[in-house]
């Protein structure tokens, strides 16, 4: 219950966050760029994939886990909907489909085991804002279908089991203009599956509830958006190069690939959960791209958690940092595509929770690595940017005994909504 409503908070913080900077356009003066005329309403179709996690969480009567979990990639086919009900405000439509690996796996014995989001489907409506001429800011929500698949190789060869599960999903996107119908679109899906029994244990049952976090990335062409129709208002004209501070709440997985002996893998446990994260850094502008340096601290709430009898046994990860470099190329005179990387930092808490109160530490560490990712950000004003970003970071092998008896290598994907204030 709280990883759902985390990620509900962090969706509702990213509506907040649209309406707040609706509004501090109609207090900024800003000197105008001509606009562009592109019209979004009407229907598009479009071709992507991106990157995600599943975190699949286990209870029986007395003891849950959350969970399992494993990373992987997607590929998809989109198609929708827009209208403009008015000059900034849009209303649309969409069904995407499609074909997924994200999923946890074990190798042991010669043997491989995958528990996979094969296929699966989307429909949903999103209410977006025009955050200026050329870039949408949205939100979304409906429901979703997808099909999970447990097969296994090798010595588990014969193993299958599959279900098909229904469920919502909610996220938040950017989309923006790139050239002539052409627009390019970076989103994040928080999506559940409910609870639902797989197996019978003779008077109880072992349920299941999985959820996944996606990030999209997508071209769209939309018919008709040079045929007149389009935006009239003027966008604001930004200096990229400079000093900023910001801010960003964001949401994402965790997942420990462990190894047992040296003999058994399993990629992994999962967690997952939301953030907090300020940022200092410097960007120079060199015309048509920019690049820049920036250093980022975060605490978190993503957390793998066992609950036994009433206790708990709870894997945090609590805190960290990344200096990072980036550069990005402007897509159009206000929004930059870009890429990032560099050094991580994260602090791990292992620790146990008492059924009448009370806990005790188990063992905590901090562990070194790199952060690699990506995303938009386009001009609110002449000094405020919005933007919306995908990490990929991955840490130091750590060995909770002498020999290698028990080895954990941690990775996260988030993505995370942010605002920066330029000083220029």
């Amino acid at each position: 219950m709280f990883i759902r409503t985390s990620a509900k908070s962090f969706l509702l913080g990213a509506v907040s966050a649209v309406a707040l900077v609706s509004a501090a356009h109609a207090a900024d003066v800003v000197q105008p760029v001509e606009a562009s005329g592109f019209n979004w309403s009407g229907a598009y179709v479009g071709v992507g994939g991106g990157f995600g996690a599943s975190v699949h969480k286990f209870s029986v009567p007395g003891l849950g886990f959350n969970g399992l979990g494993g990373n992987g990639v997607f590929g998809e086919l989109t198609a929708g909907y827009d209208y403009m009900v008015s000059e900034r405000f849009l209303l649309g439509g969409f069904i995407d489909a499609n074909l997924s690996n994200i999923g946890p796996s074990l190798s042991i014995a010669g043997g491989d085991v995958d528990l996979t989001n094969s296929y699966g489907f989307d429909v949903g409506l999103r209410a977006g804002y025009l955050l200026n001429q050329n870039t949408l800011g949205y939100v979304l929500g409906g429901y979703t279908w997808q099909h999970f698949k447990l097969d296994g190789s090798g010595a588990a060869d014969g193993l299958e089991f599959s279900q098909d599960r229904s469920g919502y999903v909610l996220g938040v996107g950017m989309e923006t203009v790139l050239r002539g119908n052409w627009t390019l679109k970076t989103e994040y899906r928080y999506a559940d599956y409910g609870g639902k029994s797989v197996l019978d244990l003779g008077g109880a049952s072992l349920d299941v509830e999985p959820s996944t976090h996606t990030f999209h990335i997508a071209a769209n062409y939309r018919f008709g958006a040079q045929n007149g129709g389009g935006t009239s208002f003027a966008s604001p004209a930004h200096n990229w190069s400079g000093f900023y501070v910001g801010g960003a709440l964001g949401a994402g997985t965790m997942v420990h690939d462990l190894t047992l002996l040296g003999a058994v893998e399993l990629d992994g446990i999962g967690g997952e959960g939301v953030f907090g994260e300020a940022s200092v850094g410097y960007d120079h502008d060199f015309g048509s791209w920019v690049a820049g340096v920036q250093l980022d601290a975060r605490y978190s709430g993503i957390q793998s958690k066992l609950d036994i009898g009433g206790g708990s046994i709870k894997g945090d990860a609590d805190y960290g940092f990344d200096a990072l470099a980036r550069v990005g190329a402007k897509v159009n005179e206000s929004t930059l595509a870009y890429v990032l990387g560099g050094y991580s930092w994260q602090h791990f808490d292992l620790h146990a929770e008492a059924p009448g109160g009370g806990s005790a530490d188990i063992y905590d560490w901090g562990s070194s690595g790199f952060s690699i990712g990506g995303g938009l950000e386009t001009a609110v004003s002449s000094n405020m940017t919005l933007g919306l970003e995908y990490r990929y970071s991955q840490y130091q092998k750590e060995d909770f005994g002498s020999g290698g008896i028990l080895e954990d290598t941690p990775s996260f994907q988030t993505v995370r909504l942010g605002a920066k204030y330029k000083f220029n």
